[in-house]
This record gives structure tokens, C-alpha cells and sequence, in this order.
């Protein structure tokens, strides 16, 4: 009898142990690795009470793969992005800026210009013929004639919001977001822009549609190069 009950138990164990429900299999993708990268960087800039998320989705990989190595080697200061990628390889971070530069989201409606015509002037010749006599150069000679970006290294100027614009355009007037490196380049441009032109820049760019990508740069002007080394510090590692 002692026998038969021990069987009874044995087998009800067995059944219930076959009943419960299997723990899900998740792959070991590069696509479910970033998923927690999804969950502050969307589809869409944002600002948190820490923080302010911009949008990476569609940004040249060169340019996502300096960000990620700035903020990993402290010349960018984020502590919770220093924390997750502390012991990333830069092999690894490469992947990364790839998976997102190939990802794709619509962009937003661009917003109303509220400004007069003589500032809209003067911000389309910043844009496209810049200011010789203080050396600033146009935006469209490193951001493209579309200002859509040009790969690998810089990004584009639209789709962005103004509070984001206005942001980076502080920063950059505040001695730049680079630590320990030669001051970036648009520092040295910022600082060479009135407050006036700043601001103007910041609320034109959004009322501009994004069309098209990134613009293909097969070799950079060496000016460019020499200009702005921190931004091209990637340059062996991008193909």
C-alpha cells in the first residue's frame, strides 16, 4: 500500500510539474539587448525630470558611436549611461550605433515659423553661406546641403525640437560638452554667433520638413578634419 501511494504522489508531482507554464525563451539578439536603450530613447525626443532623451533612431552611425564612447570614457557626463556602458568594447558599442542608425521612425509635423522675415533672412544665410568675416562657416558645409546629416560623422539639424536646439547651442556657448579634449568645434562656432542668431537658429530648424537622409560623404573637406577632430575621433573604427 505504501508503495502504491508513493507512486499516486510521485505521478501528481509530475503532472503538476508538466503543468506549469514554461518560462518564456528570450533570444539573444543585438534587437533584444538595446530594447532597454528603447525605453528612454523612442520615437521621439523627450524631456525627463533628470534628463532631457533625444530621438537616436536614423543618426549617422559614426556620430551614435562617439556619443556612446564620450559618454562611456566620461568626455560626456551621464551617470547612468556611464554605469551601462562601462564595459562595453567599443566592437560592441559600433553594433549598437549601427542597429540605430538603420532604425527608422516617422518624424514630427515641423512647427510654425513665428519669425520676422528679416530674422528668417538672416538665418538662411547663416545656413547656407554662413559668415566668412567672423569664420563662421555655413551650416550646410558640414551638416549637408540638406542639413539632413552626413555620414558617418555629423548629424542632421531637422527634426529636432527647440528645446533640444537651444540646449546644445547653450552648452556649446558654455565652453562645449566635451571633458578633458580640445573644446569642440561648434563651441569655437557657437561662441562666434550672437545670442540673437542663436536663437533664431533655434526656432528656424524646426519649421523645416525632413526629407531624405543623411548625405554620403565619400572623403571630408581637410579643413573640416582639422576643425573638428573630436567629432571625426571615430574615424578608424567606422565602415
Amino acid at each position: 500500500m505504501k508503495f502504491i501511494i508513493f507512486i499516486l504522489l510521485w505521478t501528481i508531482s509530475n503532472l503538476a510539474n508538466a503543468l506549469e507554464p514554461m518560462p518564456p525563451k528570450i533570444s539573444d539578439t543585438l534587437e533584444q539587448r538595446v530594447k532597454p536603450c528603447i525605453i528612454c530613447h523612442g520615437d521621439e525626443d523627450r524631456a525627463g525630470r533628470d534628463a532631457y532623451y533625444p530621438r537616436i533612431a536614423g543618426k549617422p552611425a559614426g556620430y551614435l558611436f562617439n556619443q556612446l564612447r564620450n559618454f562611456r570614457d566620461g568626455q560626456r557626463y551621464y551617470q547612468a549611461m556611464a554605469i551601462l556602458l562601462e564595459n562595453m568594447s567599443d566592437d560592441y558599442l559600433l553594433e549598437i550605433a549601427h542597429y540605430f542608425s538603420f532604425l527608422k521612425y516617422p518624424y514630427p509635423q515641423p512647427t510654425a515659423n513665428t519669425l520676422s522675415p528679416g530674422e528668417t533672412q538672416a538665418v538662411e544665410t547663416l545656413i547656407h553661406s554662413g559668415d566668412p568675416d567672423r569664420d563662421i562657416p555655413a551650416c550646410s558645409a558640414c551638416h549637408g546641403k540638406a542639413l539632413t546629416g552626413t555620414k558617418p560623422f555629423i548629424p542632421s539639424l531637422l527634426g529636432l525640437p527647440h528645446a533640444y536646439l537651444a540646449a546644445q547651442f547653450g552648452g556649446w556657448r558654455n565652453g562645449g560638452i566635451m571633458r578633458g579634449q580640445t573644446p569642440d568645434c561648434m563651441s569655437e562656432i557657437a561662441n562666434k554667433m550672437t545670442q540673437e542668431e542663436v536663437n533664431a537658429l533655434a526656432m528656424w530648424l524646426p519649421t523645416q520638413p525632413v526629407t531624405g537622409e543623411s548625405a554620403e560623404a565619400e572623403e571630408l573637406p581637410p579643413e573640416l578634419v582639422q576643425r573638428c577632430q573630436t567629432i571625426l575621433s571615430g574615424e578608424g573604427f567606422i565602415q
